[in-house]
């Protein structure tokens, strides 16, 4: 097992799995502290490394793509102090660090761990119920339905229409993007035969977030909505093609025939069940 402890969180590998635990240092972000101890398979990885610095290094897993709903939803847009799959690590730790990259690397090449992208997940995504509040509404999600509220900053037309409840199985796409300089950010949850092209201050699906703390948590919504639709990679359901009977062998047909005059002629047949077996037997040929 390999383990390192810092303050701003603790990694631990035994072998199977890797354990992500967030520290209580203040720099944590709201997002990792919120999300908890996440629990990354071998098979999810795509690899690890460590970069170091005057100051401090950085450990960094790379998932692969498609196994974490959280990074699908996200778009990998989440920034570090919010990313848990960084870790801040301290000078006097850096042998501990590459401990642990040299053991997960050794871990992924005897298990022949393939670092192409996957068709499912393989994380579970945040556990529900979760209900946030940030930028223009709360945004709440049990499992089965999204339920979106809004508040006294929400546009008119949109506040117009009242709550909005989404049931999980209408749902093709969710976005979450984050605010970043003069552009405000949104969760957006793309509905079945609907459109992604009404602006999130006026989309009834959406919630626009202005870069505020708590932004980072409507990623946490979209993350365990992600993980509960259609893996975007999966493959698509084989229509079933109804088989046509093949044809029978033209010779056996006649055969039949011969054997059908047969019965007649000896009385086997009445003359309605002759004629409608021989015409039963034609529409075969």
């Amino acid at each position: 097992m390999a383990e390192i402890i810092q303050r701003d969180g603790t990694w631990i590998f035994d072998g199977d799995a890797l354990r992500l635990i967030p520290g209580r240092d203040k720099s944590v972000g709201v997002l990792r502290a919120t999300l908890g101890e996440l629990v990354v398979p071998l098979g999810a990885l795509a690899g690890i490394s460590f970069e170091q610095g005057k100051r401090s290094g950085r450990l960094r897993l790379r998932l692969r793509d498609g196994a974490d709903p959280l990074l699908l939803a996200t778009g990998g847009r989440l920034t570090e102090p919010h990313d848990p799959y960084q870790l801040v690590v301290e000078p006097d730790r850096y042998g501990v660090a590459e401990y642990l990259v040299d053991e997960v690397r050794n871990a992924l090449l005897l298990d022949e761990v393939p670092a192409d992208p996957v068709d499912r997940y393989l994380l579970p995504g945040p556990s529900v119920p979760l209900s946030f509040s940030a930028g223009d509404g709360t945004a709440g999600f049990d499992g089965e339905r999204v339920r979106l509220e809004w508040n006294w900053k929400t546009e008119e037309a949109k506040a117009a229409g009242g709550p909005r409840t989404i049931h999980v199985s209408d749902v093709r796409a969710v976005e979450w993007q984050p605010a970043a300089g003069l552009e405000n950010g949104h969760l957006r949850f793309v509905i079945r035969h609907g459109s992604a092209k009404t602006p999130p201050k006026y989309d009834p699906h959406a919630v626009e977030l202005w870069g505020f703390k708590k932004d980072p948590l409507m990623a946490l919504v979209a993350a365990a909505v992600q993980a509960r639709i259609p893996h975007p990679a999966a493959p698509a359901p084989e229509r079933a093609i109804p088989r046509q009977p093949e044809p029978e062998d033209h010779d056996v047909l006649l055969r039949r025939l011969r054997e059908l005059g047969d019965l007649h002629r000896t009385g086997v047949l009445t003359d309605e069940e002759f004629a409608a077996a021989k015409q039963a037997v034609l529409k075969r040929m």
